[in-house]
């Protein structure tokens, strides 16, 4: 059974930085693309960033030279580390995972956990 878990969201002053974690269970971690979400109030899920084993790939422009994604497969775990954080940036933070590939849409991704709320006040 697929299953992630969220955390390290919290409330942060425009500029600040935020560290989240995706503790991921229920497969071969090692053989799946992990990505990041987020879904502002009222919009549909937007692509952050996603990271294979070997490579990285950026949906959102917004994020360029802000974010950064790591993991660790000895821990099952994905990091987002966001800094410089924007009042754009508010959102329910998830993460999910494909098997090998990185897919641009949330359609593409059959299981989520519950997210962490980032909210970047101004």
């Amino acid at each position: 059974q697929y299953k992630f878990v969220e955390s390290g969201g919290g409330l942060v002053q425009v500029g600040g930085s935020l560290r989240l974690s995706c503790a991921a269970s229920g497969f071969t971690f090692d053989d799946y693309a992990i990505a990041w979400f987020r879904q502002a109030p009222g919009k549909a899920h937007e692509g952050v960033l996603c990271m294979t084993t070997d490579s990285i790939t950026t949906y959102a422009d917004s994020v360029k030279g802000r974010f950064t994604i790591s993991r660790d497969n000895a821990k099952n775990t994905v990091y987002l580390q966001m800094n410089n954080l924007k009042p754009e940036d508010t959102a329910l933070y998830y993460c999910t995972a494909n098997r090998r590939l990185c897919r641009t849409w949330a359609y593409e991704y059959d299981y989520w956990g519950q997210g962490t709320q980032v909210t970047v006040s101004s």
